[in-house]
């Protein structure tokens, strides 16, 4: 009850520290805010419910818009419901980990894990705004542990439940669709029995029946089976071309003057003088506003909303053809930033401080924000493999996988720290579980007591 008091108060903070962000920055939360009011109010999955044509969705999947309209529906139009609501989801959160903590650890780890989560400032960060990464993180997290303790208790129903929670945090961030089929393989091949592999089956058929009903919306409205028509790959592919050639505080002024200035030779001329303020040479900067803008046309020029949205379709695939161009170009350059850069971002960079305020932040404090992050992940290595050899191989495989999945799908794409949120939960109580490894190493002999995983 203390732990979740923590938690409770920890979110509180942030829906009073995030308030004067919540109409001016982050706008994908727009985006949220138009689909779930139009669900709430109409019943209709569209951004355009007055339309006479039905308009589809072509960006966003349902999970978290069908979130916000029940919440819009008991409590009106308002972000405080929502932030409340989702201070909650992070209270449960912390009851998760205790939960997995309890399947590989003793009590005293499951408690610290969970008061570890409580205390994890980028969880309350994004609950105090309309986006899916406090849903996400639930989602997975219990998926995790479903499949923890169906592997543990054997029983079909638990196996069905985690193939359900994995398919519903694929409905709220499309990136993860392919993850049950990842974890119920490796569960099947490290728990090799065969009455268990016909359970991770019935697991993943879960997973598919869930899906299917909107896999059958794009493909009907869309003709494509995808998860997001104009969310998919091919601007994160293209984004990711260009991620990491400059900071990120000169990209984003970069884009802020291609979103600005329209006049071809006037944009020219602005990014030649930006250059040279930054001492950088002009050609990949034209290169890059000159692509900006010659893509967001393809989806701004239509002025009918039916046109819109499939040209929002065409321009993803234009994304995915220049990204490609772009790879073919510096193949080498490319491959480097994502090992590098991109490896780092995601999983160590988030920045858990008022967007309007971070680029008044000084280069120490980012920096002591990253290390501590750089920290929590190689404590979490270190518990990971504690764990294997500790007598806990097979658990250690299971929690390895949504480590190893985040990095495979999003490392060749644009990377982003809150892509990797929905797995920080599992990291944190790794991460404890190596620190108490490691305290107990130097401080005591080892004996029976002081084992971190159960026999």
């Amino acid at each position: 009850m203390a732990i979740l008091a923590i938690a409770a108060l920890h979110g509180v903070f942030y829906i009073w520290y995030q308030r004067p962000d919540w109409y001016t920055q982050w706008t994908d939360q727009d985006g949220y805010r138009k689909l779930a009011a139009a669900l709430a109010t109409t019943g209709r999955f569209t951004r355009y419910p007055d339309s006479a044509v039905y308009v589809p969705e072509v960006l966003r999947t349902p999970g978290y818009p069908a979130f916000l309209a029940v919440i819009y529906l008991v409590f009106g139009l308002h972000q405080m419901p929502v932030a409340v609501a989702q201070t909650g989801l992070f209270m449960a959160i912390c009851v998760v980990v205790y939960a997995i903590g309890r399947e590989i650890a003793d009590r005293r780890i499951a408690l610290a894990g969970a008061a570890a989560t409580a205390l994890y400032l980028p969880i309350p960060y994004f609950g105090a705004l309309v986006m899916t990464e406090v849903l996400a993180t639930l989602c997975f997290t219990l998926s995790i542990w479903l499949c923890l303790r169906a592997r543990r208790h054997r029983q079909l129903g638990a196996f069905i439940a985690a193939g359900a929670a994995m398919a519903i945090t694929a409905l709220v961030r499309p990136a993860f669709a392919l993850f049950p089929f990842l974890i119920f393989a490796t569960s099947a091949v490290v728990f090799a029995r065969r009455r268990l592999t016909v359970q991770w089956i019935a697991g993943a058929v879960t997973t598919v029946v869930v899906l299917s009903p909107w896999l059958a919306y794009n493909y009907i409205y869309l003709h494509r089976f995808t998860m997001s028509g104009a969310g998919g790959l091919g601007r994160a592919t293209w984004e990711g071309t260009w991620h990491g050639r400059w900071s990120g505080r000169v990209q984003g002024e970069l884009t802020e003057i291609a979103d600005s200035t329209w006049d071809r030779m006037r944009l020219d001329e602005r990014v030649r003088a930006f250059a040279t303020l930054h001492d950088a040479d002009p050609a990949p900067m034209l290169d890059y506003v000159h692509q900006w803008q010659d893509i967001r046309r393809i989806w701004t020029e239509p002025t009918d909303s039916v046109a819109r949205i499939n040209a929002r379709v065409r321009a993803d695939d234009e994304y995915m053809r220049v990204g490609f161009e772009n790879i073919r170009r510096d193949p080498i350059g490319h491959v480097k930033r994502r090992l590098t850069r991109g490896l780092f971002l995601l999983w160590a960079a988030e920045i858990p401080v008022r967007y309007s305020d971070i680029n008044s932040l000084p280069p120490s404090a980012i920096t002591a924000m990253w290390v501590a992050q750089a920290l929590v992940v190689a404590l979490a290595g270190f518990g990971l493999v504690h764990l294997a050899l500790a007598g806990m191989p097979r658990e250690a495989a299971v929690l390895a996988t949504p480590f190893v999945y985040i990095t495979v799908v999003h490392l060749p794409l644009l990377t982003e720290a809150r892509q990797s949120l929905p797995a920080d939960p599992t990291l944190v109580l790794l991460a404890v579980c190596g620190a108490s490894t490691l305290w107990h190493h130097f401080t005591s002999s080892p004996t029976p007591e002081h084992g971190v995983v159960r026999a």
